[in-house]
């Protein structure tokens, strides 16, 4: 069933980014009196297809399901022999390069005025979102040493705000990627309401992966919940012992609890074992014993109680109006695209590694586990995708539309066109690149399924 969901939520996440992409492409074509042939979704041999419209363009879906294209009237690729005055004007070379700038650019625009609307959409609505409050830092960690303690809210990141557990992560990226020699001045705000400053070295962000665990390797976790026990299920070992439904967890063999996650490890180890908990209930301290029940999980033998336990970190719903949810969305889209391009940099000087290229396959898991969260975070995880789709087709390489902005940008410097036979040999550099690329990628998906 997951694999299935995975699939689909691959298809429509991929198929809408296609869709409107193409879309940019098209309607820009139409407003600049372009005639458009062919609106295809896929590559390859057309499997269906109608015609509609004034100049009854094919809209067709062709066999190959990654990517599309919208064929326009190209002296480059019909013959223009037998057309009238009205058709060759509407031709797409003999259009003017300002024109021709427009249609090619409107396909990554698309794609960012999507991300745009999505984000802003979801900043309207509100989202449920960890809050910034941290679990304690391991002694030896970098947050613990620049003063950061268990329950601290952080609030702002080299003093830009954050409010919920991705801002902070996602200004803490940033942190990284800048290299700033000062490393990461954290804002924090005390259980108490006091205000402390922690500055996190940049010795301890030296080296690390963008794209990897940043917050966990400096030592800062999201802050979980008190261990609160909830439904208590009938005939458990937990029922037994006299368990009840929000009891508070304090202790179990005179070990500290913190938390759900620590209480619930303790008792997955210790399957037939006799336990002695100490608990909260209704402000009175109690001690009662219980014995994990043993079960298999696969090659494992655990220990259970039957009741469940609070996990929800504190979370926040965000809303904001339409302009302020407007702004943030493209200061959104501002951040994720520098952040892109700083780590596409990094790749190419060889300061980040190559296996952060991720292809189809990485790109289906990840549809598929949004999805599965929730449509706040799939309609996320399309806005970012959208976004990646816009600045890899303004990259400078041949056969995508950066290289065909970089064609008509020579030729606005130059005042006329580039010759047809270095465009050819450019074009061939340009697809060999980007079939390399795609390779690399498709192996680096295989390498993660494999590890």
């Amino acid at each position: 069933m997951n694999f299935l969901q995975t699939i689909l939520a691959f298809i429509v996440a991929l198929g809408s980014l296609v869709i409107f992409h193409e879309l940019g492409h098209y309607w820009v074509a139409r407003w600049c009196g372009v005639k458009v042939l062919r609106f295809s979704v896929g590559m390859g041999k057309v499997v269906f297809s109608r015609r509609f419209g004034p100049d009854q363009t094919e809209w067709a879906i062709s066999a190959l399901p990654l990517g599309g294209y919208v064929k326009m009237l190209d002296a480059r690729e019909q013959d223009l022999g037998a057309l009238s005055p009205r058709d060759l004007r509407r031709e797409f070379t003999r259009q003017s390069v300002w024109r021709r700038i427009a249609i090619v650019a409107a396909g990554p625009i698309a794609n960012f005025l999507l991300a745009i609307a999505l984000f802003a959409g979801l900043f309207m609505h509100g989202v449920a979102e960890p809050t910034s409050k941290i679990y304690p830092p391991p002694a030896d960690s970098a947050a613990y040493l620049a003063g950061l303690r268990g329950g601290d809210t952080i609030t702002a990141v080299n003093g830009v705000p954050v409010a919920v557990w991705s801002e902070l992560r996602w200004q803490m990226i940033a942190a990284v990627l800048d290299k700033n020699p000062r490393g990461a001045r954290l804002r924090a705000r005390r259980p108490d309401g006091a205000i402390v400053e922690a500055q996190v070295p940049a010795t301890a962000l030296a080296g690390m992966d963008p794209d990897g665990d940043v917050l966990g390797k400096v030592g800062i976790d999201v802050a979980r919940p008190a261990p609160v026990l909830g439904q208590v299920l009938a005939g458990g070992a937990a029922e037994r012992a006299g368990l009840r439904q929000g009891d508070v967890i304090v202790a179990v063999d005179g070990k500290p609890v913190a938390d759900g996650i620590v209480f619930i490890d303790m008792m997955r180890a210790s399957g037939g074992k006799n336990l002695v908990i100490a608990l909260r209930r209704a402000g009175q301290a109690l001690q009662l014993a219980v014995t994990p029940a043993t079960e298999r999980e696969g090659a494992v033998t655990v220990g259970k109680i039957k009741a469940e336990v609070a996990l929800m970190p504190d979370m926040i719903v965000v809303a904001s109006s339409p302009p302020a949810a407007v702004g943030k969305a493209v200061g959104k889209v501002w951040d994720a695209s520098a952040l892109t391009l700083k780590m596409m940099g990094k790749m190419i000087v060889g300061q980040a590694s190559l296996k952060n290229i991720t292809g189809p396959i990485t790109i289906a898991d990840y549809a598929g586990q949004s999805a599965r969260i929730g449509a706040a975070s799939y309609l996320t995880f399309i806005a970012f995708i959208s976004i990646s789709l816009g600045v890899m087709n303004l990259l400078p390489i041949p056969v995508l539309d950066g290289g065909l902005l970089l064609y008509y940008s020579l030729e606005v410097f130059t005042g006329r066109p580039l010759p047809e036979r270095v465009g050819a040999m450019a074009q061939r550099v340009g697809l060999g690149l980007l079939l390399s690329l795609m390779a690399l990628a498709v192996f680096n998906d295989v390498a993660r399924l494999l590890t």
